[in-house]
């Protein structure tokens, strides 16, 4: 478990927020401040429309985790004065080249913190802490598809999908 002091939020030039990065690399560094089970309902609730169940948030845990012998991956839980205000899952995909070695899986914002740079700061926390490149699946629609641009995401393909 890793604590780091980051980032400054400055807005009109005041500092309104320092934010706090922990990133997670195992299921045993969840304590009473921030257990599993809270991690997965910020997600939730604050994905929102974008987001999925909680069993799924919960199995992109497992992966993280290297549960089953996957590749595994990383969470971070961004906070603000020790409120959780941003939440974040890496999941390391075992490929390299024509697939990235990792895809960010989940990030959500506080929606009462939405549009102070929260939202940034924890990408960019969390792309410092990846060896290799790194993809993400956004909807078209989504107001964070201009953050993900702005930090250096590009889209190179067009997702399709065959479900059985």
């Amino acid at each position: 478990m890793v604590y780091i002091k980051l980032a400054s939020i400055l807005f009109n030039s005041k500092i309104i927020a320092m934010l706090t990065f922990k990133k997670i690399v195992n299921e045993n560094e969840f304590n009473e401040s921030l257990d599993r089970a809270h991690f997965v309902d910020f997600l939730h609730t604050h994905l929102g429309r974008f987001g999925d169940p909680k069993e799924a948030i919960n199995a992109c845990l497992d992966y993280a985790f290297c549960n089953d012998g996957r590749p595994g991956g990383f969470l971070v839980a961004a906070y603000d004065h020790e409120k959780l205000v941003g939440g974040l899952v890496i999941n390391n995909t075992g490929m390299k080249g024509y697939i990235p070695e990792h895809i960010l899986v989940y990030v959500a914002v506080d929606g009462q913190r939405r549009g102070r740079g929260y939202g940034r700061k924890l990408v960019e926390y969390a792309l410092n802490q990846c060896q290799g490149d790194v993809k993400l699946h956004v909807e078209y629609e989504n107001p964070a598809k201009q953050l993900y641009e702005r930090i250096g995401f590009t889209s190179k393909y067009a997702e399709m999908r065959f479900n059985k």
